[in-house]
């Protein structure tokens, strides 16, 4: 199990991680979630059905991370850049966001969340760390987060398809964006041997 999700038996996943892996998932779902921000400022009015009913932003972030973790729905690469067909599609995204930006980002911070708490109630098991087990509603939270936790890793690495992160394999030790490297392929590992626990 060390390193790698393995499926426990009726449902979830295990993986025993070591101090040092505890403290940068940690410390990195802690910068996620600083990242996604607060939520929406709670309403005073007494009305429960007031945050149901808040709009979101409707202009796509400034954060090229959060562009990437919050992209337009409408668009994007390949489509058209200008003219009315373009700016339909502008407007269609904004609505779209309008209406779902603060459920997507709360959900992203649940699962940032998640995984913090997953990771403080962690009992050491010596010195080889721990081993963290996951329910499997847990396991779809881990993997939700860890999936957010790549593509910022990713868009702070600029890279935007596989060849990309294959070119970055190669990067001296020297190489300040080697750590974040590193951090990117491990996480990916991880979340695909989270998934695999997650199959039928």
């Amino acid at each position: 199990m060390p390193g790698h999700f393995e499926p426990l038996p009726g449902g979830g996943a295990a993986v025993a991680l070591d101090d040092v892996e505890i403290s940068i998932i940690r410390s990195l779902a802690v910068q996620l979630m600083e990242l996604i921000g607060p939520g929406p400022a709670e309403d005073t009015s007494g009305d429960p059905l007031a945050e149901l009913f808040a709009e979101g932003p409707s202009e796509p972030p400034s954060d090229p991370v959060l562009r990437r973790l919050f992209p337009d729905a409408y668009g994007g690469p390949g489509q058209p850049a200008s003219g009315k067909e373009a700016e339909e599609q502008r407007a269609y995204s904004a609505e779209f966001r309008r209406y779902t930006e603060n459920d997507l980002r709360a959900g992203k911070r649940e699962n940032a969340l998640a995984v913090i708490r997953s990771l403080d109630e962690l009992v050491p098991a010596g010195e080889d760390g721990a081993v963290l087990e996951l329910a499997p509603e847990e396991s779809r939270r881990w993997l939700g987060a860890l999936n957010d936790l790549r593509l910022a890793i990713g868009s702070r690495l600029e890279i935007s398809d596989e060849e990309d992160s294959d070119l970055l394999l190669h990067l001296s030790d020297e190489d300040p964006r080697k750590p974040m490297v590193m951090a990117y392929l491990w996480l990916g590992a991880l979340q695909e041997t989270l998934v695999s626990t997650l199959m039928p």
